[in-house]
């Protein structure tokens, strides 16, 4: 599923136009991106986690130069489902 579809259906379901549905995703997805950036984590009961987790500092390699690089602490997004989340995926998916 894309984007579009995702808006097409919420659409439908919901009776508002695709346009304000957009408008409200990519401002989720807006709000959700810049309170990650400031370290604050998104918790949505019955759904899931938007987390942040720390990567440590390590060596790699630039394999075309064969060279060791030093990569710096930093921190990447992750989610989280939550175990209502998961289990109804589980049930789902037995169902196929």
């Amino acid at each position: 599923m894309r984007k579009s579809d995702l808006i097409s259906q919420i659409s439908e379901k919901t009776g508002i136009p695709k346009v304000d549905v957009l408008v409200t995703l990519e401002t989720m997805f807006k709000e959700v991106k810049q309170s990650l950036a400031n370290g604050q984590n998104i918790y949505i009961r019955g759904f899931g986690s938007f987390i942040t987790k720390k990567r440590a500092a390590k060596i790699g390699r630039n394999i075309k130069k064969n060279v060791s690089v030093e990569i710096p602490e930093h921190f990447i997004p992750a989610f989280k489902p939550a175990k209502e989340f998961v289990n109804e995926v589980k049930s789902k998916r037995r169902e196929e």
